[in-house]
C-alpha cells in the first residue's frame, strides 16, 4: 500500500505541541526541583543547575554540535527542522513560564519524564528531535562500531554518574527514574498501539491458515521453506512456514483465526521498528 504524502502543517503542529509539552515538563517539574533527564537535555539541565546559566541559552548552545552531526549523519532537511524545533523550545522555556505543580520527588520524576518524553516523541513524529543523543550515538556507531543502543546507554550512564557527583546520589537516582519514564513515553508515542509485529506460524494446516489470514485479516503472507531439526528423519520433506507483519491491534484477531484452524500451531512473535512497502497497514501519523 502506498504511503500517504505527509502534510507539512501536520508536522508543524506535532513539533509545536511537542515543544510545549517538553517545556512544560522541564519548567513545571524538573528544573524547579533540580532533577535532570538523560541525553543532551539532561546535560543542559545539569549545567544549568550547577552554573546558574539559563536553560534556554544552554539548549541552543550545547545542541549546536549535534545539529552539525545531524546534517552529516541524517541530512540537511532533518537538521533544519531540528534546529528550528530546538530554537522554539528555547524560546518557549525563556518566555513562557509554567507553574510549579508539585515538589513531591516521585511525582516530579514520573510526570516530568512523561511530559518531556511525550514532547520529544511528538517532535520526532513531526520529523525533528529535541535531543541530539541518538544522532551522536548513530555517528559513534558508524565511526567506532558497537550498536546505537549501546552508545545511548553509555552516554546516559556518564551523565547520571556526573549528576551523582555534582548534585547527589538521591537526585541522580530520581533522574534515572525520570529518564526511564521519558523513554517509555517516547516509545509509546513513536510506536503506540500500532507497533509492528512480525509473526512466524508453523502448522500442518498452513494452506488453510494462509487463506484465512488473507480473507479475514487482510494482511500479506509470505511463505518460507524450512525443515524441522528435532525428531525427524534425515531427508524429511520441507515444511511451509508463514510469515506475516501486523500491528499490535491485529494480533488478537490473528491468533484467533490461527487457533480456530489449528490450536497446536507453533507461533513466534518479534517487534519491528518500521516497515516499507508490501501489504502492511500504515500508521496514520
Amino acid at each position: 500500500m502506498a504511503r500517504l504524502k505527509r502534510v507539512p502543517y501536520v508536522d508543524i503542529a506535532l513539533i509545536v505541541l511537542g515543544v510545549f509539552l517538553a517545556a512544560f515538563g522541564l519548567e513545571g517539574f524538573l528544573l524547579p526541583n533540580e532533577f535532570i533527564d538523560g541525553g543532551v537535555t539532561g546535560i543542559c539541565l545539569l549545567v544549568s543547575q550547577t552554573t546558574g546559566i539559563p536553560l534556554a541559552f544552554l539548549l541552543v548552545l550545547i545542541n549546536l554540535p549535534f545539529l552539525y552531526l545531524a546534517r552529516q549523519v541524517i541530512g540537511r532537511k532533518f537538521a533544519i527542522k531540528t534546529a528550528l524545533a530546538i530554537l522554539l523550545l528555547a524560546l518557549v522555556v525563556y518566555f513562557v513560564h509554567f507553574p510549579e505543580l508539585t515538589h513531591d520527588t516521585l511525582l516530579v520524576s514520573v510526570f516530568g519524564g512523561f511530559f518531556l518524553g511525550t514532547g520529544i516523541g511528538l517532535s520526532m513524529r513531526g520529523g525533528s528531535v529535541l535531543d541530539g543523543t541518538e544522532v551522536l550515538a548513530i555517528y559513534l556507531s558508524r565511526r567506532i562500531g558497537a550498536k546505537v543502543s549501546d552508545w545511548v546507554i553509555l552516554i546516559n550512564v556518564l551523565i547520571f554518574l556526573t549528576a551523582a557527583a555534582l548534585l547527589s546520589v538521591e537526585q541522580a537516582l530520581y533522574s534515572v527514574l525520570t529518564y526511564f519514564v521519558a523513554s517509555k513515553a517516547l516509545d509509546f508515542i513513536i510506536d503506540g498501539v500500532e507497533e509492528y509485529t512480525g509473526i512466524f506460524i508453523i502448522s500442518p494446516e498452513n494452506d488453510a491458515i494462509r487463506h484465512a489470514l488473507l480473507e479475514k485479516i487482510g494482511c500479506g503472507v509470505t511463505q518460507l521453506r524450512g525443515q524441522g531439526g528435532y525428531g525427524l528423519p534425515e531427508g524429511a520433506p520441507d515444511r511451509q512456514i508463514l510469515y506475516v507483519v501486523v500491528t499490535r491491534l491485529e494480533i488478537y484477531r490473528l491468533l484467533k483465526v490461527v487457533r480456530n484452524i489449528d490450536d497446536q500451531a507453533f507461533i513466534t512473535m518479534n517487534s519491528i521498528n518500521d516497515v516499507h512497502g508490501g501489504m502492511v497497514k500504515r500508521r496514520k501519523i
